[in-house]
């Protein structure tokens, strides 16, 4: 079988770049590299998107007051502990550009973004807690904590990227509390926790000056278009990071739809239903086309397709012909070109996706 080898994009998602070198238009595109909710945007999000286009002559709230209240009120927070984003990626370049904290810890693989983040504020180290494939990349706490000595930050992703391994909350905050200890800042970027929220840390931040929690709204709410992510911070240590914080980051319409979406309750009760059953499709799939995935509490799973079939630099090239897009895993500390990530879709998707999945690995 030939291998149609490609650039390998830095992150899911960027459909307009492959779509110009297959010479295809984007919505012809099937993309299962972009984590995001397959509902699409909601009604309600779209109403109020629709009522906002005419107030967009004005300046947006360069303080959020509004959306902070909202999403103070969703988790009984304090409003002025929050910080509003252009996504969550906003947040993890501002913190240690803020803080300036001389060695941070990042687990490895991990949303590469953290790196990048560390090693673009001038003289940050970097270091690494590996995750181990014979332990299906789960974060150890102890392990994690040990890693943490001599850290002043470490970002802990809970669930993880693109592992989809989920610490329940009692160890996250065994994590925390040792982070405290230690006087160290622990950063949980909980992304992709709305698919999980029995495991957040979000409520116990107020109890922990060295606790910080970064939420994302563009996954579970399909606006990624929109960008629009907050942080909850501790009293003693938000000023210090609003004081790096560029104006207008937010715009009008981002945080009108933010408002709406934490409103629509039953939309992410059929977000929930719609994962469960599509989960359980798609590692009934994957167990019939022989391809190992590893556990994902998260609308994501890691795979490795076998190797005498190619692997995942196969899988990806040819699937990229067909217009499906998956993730490259290739540029993951911890991981390499044998490793793919998928995220979970409609059923209609879903299939085509298992479809050729299991032409590629019986040819």
């Amino acid at each position: 079988m030939e291998l149609i080898r490609t650039e390998n994009p830095e992150h899911g998602g960027n459909i307009y770049k492959i779509a110009e070198y297959l010479g295809i238009p984007e919505e012809k595109l099937i993309d299962f590299s972009a984590s995001i909710n397959p509902l699409g945007v909601s009604e309600k999000v779209k109403h109020v998107i629709k009522k906002e286009l005419d107030n967009l002559v004005n300046y947006p709230d360069p303080d959020t007051q509004e959306l902070r209240k909202v999403i103070a009120r969703h988790h009984d927070s304090d409003p002025e502990t929050i910080i509003c984003g252009n996504g969550s990626t906003e947040l993890i370049y501002l913190i240690p550009r803020a803080l300036g904290p001389g060695r941070v810890l990042i687990t490895a693989p991990a949303f590469s973004e953290y790196e990048r983040a560390c090693t673009m504020s001038c003289g940050l180290r970097v270091a690494s807690c590996e995750l181990k494939k014979e332990d299906n990349f789960e974060i150890k706490p102890q392990k994690f904590i040990e890693a943490m000595k001599g850290c002043d930050m470490a970002f802990l992703c809970n669930p993880n990227n693109p592992t989809g391994h989920l610490l329940g909350k009692t160890e996250a905050l065994g994590i925390a509390e040792a982070a405290k200890e230690m006087r160290c800042l622990l950063v949980v970027d909980e992304a992709f926790i709305d698919f999980c929220p029995e495991a957040s840390v979000i409520s116990d931040v107020r109890d922990n000056p060295y606790l910080a929690v970064l939420r994302s709204m563009t996954k579970f709410h399909a606006i990624a278009g929109l960008r629009i992510g907050y942080g909850v911070f501790h009293k003693d240590l938000i000023n210090r990071i609003k004081k790096f914080k560029e104006p207008w980051t937010v715009n009008n319409l981002a945080q009108k739809a933010a408002i709406a979406a934490l409103d629509d309750s039953s939309y992410a009760d059929e977000t929930m239903r719609l994962m469960r059953d599509e989960k359980q499709f798609l590692e009934h799939g994957f167990r019939e086309a022989g391809i190992e995935f590893f556990p994902s509490a998260a609308n994501y799973y890691l795979l490795t397709p076998p190797l005498e079939k190619g692997g995942g630099e196969m899988i990806v090239a040819n699937l990229r012909q067909k217009g499906i897009l998956v993730r490259d895993c290739s540029n993951f500390k911890g991981l390499d070109g044998s490793y793919i990530r998928v995220a979970v879709k409609s059923r209609e998707h879903n299939k085509i996706l298992l479809k050729e999945l299991l032409k590629l690995c019986r040819a």
